[in-house]
């Protein structure tokens, strides 16, 4: 019996509310106690699947979390539920019914896609990670919804669903995998695979994908959570325009659509500095949060804008600029001594300086809070100091 087939047995599942909550350093002490009444095999399985459940609640929530059965691997690399839910209801918004979900992993995709009311093929090659899945459906009331089949992907016809969606493993033995054909699948595969989708289809891809890489018939979608880039979406067939990008943040959602726009003109600073979201970033529609605020580039060649006017957008965080002052880091520590500043935010776009040691340097103290952002103005090594816009 692998780990799984022992944890959802009676005996398995008390012992898995019994150490759900174990302190990582109380584990040793723990595990000591309950082998004197327990498989020593059945409580370390227990514990590693306490462990994972724990890692796994930023991205499932509580309640999911605790109810679900994961892997090392897949809690590393299945997506969040709020991103998983957004795509499953834009699916579910073009009419789809049934999805063929290829290399499904945990299930994560799965259940959000039957949560919307889609029925799901749920496809993957290893064993254990389909043992997961299935047994994720189960536990959350879904099984009616999700087929789980263990194939390779490249085998199985998806003819009879309304759309595919593609989530290629983007790891190997050496970490990410940064090159799309290195992907398994490869994206060319994945790709290919889109298209034949009977209503429309969607590609998870890394969201560092270059834009050349974009297939000419797809729309790119950047999708961030909480102002943390997770990911970026290929979509084909309905609702999908040809060549558009977009980025998408979460909650919400809102949407920023690409328009064409020029990059902006670098501008000397202004009283406020716009930092975009990572999602508008990726999806290069700087220019489109630079119109919205009537500003221009710090630098040409860095993601920040800067305005003499105060225009809240959703798609960039406002900061109130005080101080400008080339990078030196005895001016800097003597101007937050000034300002009794003891709370010290560091943010860099086109530095190599790293915030952790720029903020030993300066050793902040004091009621205060500010924010420095290290970056480049017309080329040239800079500190601008401010705090968020009210």
């Amino acid at each position: 019996m692998n780990d799984l087939d022992f944890l959802r047995t009676p005996e398995g599942r008390a012992l898995l509310d019994e150490v759900r909550d174990t302190d990582p350093a109380q584990e040793l002490a723990v595990a000591t106690r309950l082998r004197r009444t327990h498989p020593a095999p059945l409580v370390s399985a227990a514990l590693g699947q306490a462990r994972l459940r724990q890692r796994a609640v930023a991205k499932f929530g509580a309640a999911d979390a605790g109810r679900m059965f994961f892997t090392p691997n897949g809690v590393e690399q299945s997506t969040r539920a709020s991103v998983a839910a957004y795509r499953a209801e834009r699916l579910h918004g073009l009419g789809v019914r049934s999805v063929a979900d290829l290399c499904c992993g945990i299930g994560g995709d799965a259940i959000a896609l039957a949560r919307a009311g889609i029925r799901v093929l749920a496809v993957d090659r290893d064993p254990l990670t389909c043992e997961a899945a299935r047994a994720n459906a189960d536990a959350l009331g879904l099984a009616d919804l999700i087929e789980v089949r263990e194939a390779d992907v490249t085998e199985v016809g998806t003819a009879p669903y309304d759309a595919v969606f593609v989530d290629p493993a983007r790891r190997g033995g050496r970490g990410r995998i940064f090159d799309p054909e290195a992907y398994s699948p490869p994206l060319s595969w994945a790709v290919a695979a889109a298209r034949t989708a009977a209503r429309a289809a969607a590609l998870k891809v890394a969201p560092g994908i270059p834009h050349e890489a974009v297939p000419a018939d797809a729309e790119a979608e950047w999708i961030s959570d909480g102002g943390d880039v997770k990911e970026a979406v290929l979509w084909f067939g309905a609702g999908a325009a040809p060549g558009a990008v977009r980025a998408t943040l979460l909650p919400g959602p809102r949407t920023l659509p690409g328009t064409g726009l020029p990059d902006p003109e670098a501008r000397t600073p202004g009283r406020y500095l716009y930092e975009p979201d990572g999602a508008v970033v990726r999806a290069h529609l700087v220019a489109e949060v630079a119109a919205q605020v009537g500003g221009g580039l710090l630098d040409a060649t860095i993601a920040y804008v800067t305005a003499d006017e105060l225009r809240p957008t959703p798609y960039a965080t406002a900061y109130e600029i005080t101080d400008r002052m080339p990078f030196n880091v005895k001016k800097l520590k003597a101007l937050l001594r000034e300002r009794g500043v003891g709370t010290l935010t560091v943010k860099k776009r086109g530095s190599a300086v790293e915030p952790e040691e720029l903020r030993k340097k300066v050793r902040p103290q004091g009621p205060n809070a500010a924010t420095v952002f290290l970056t480049r103005v017309a080329g040239a090594p800079t500190m601008l100091i401010g705090h968020p816009a009210r």
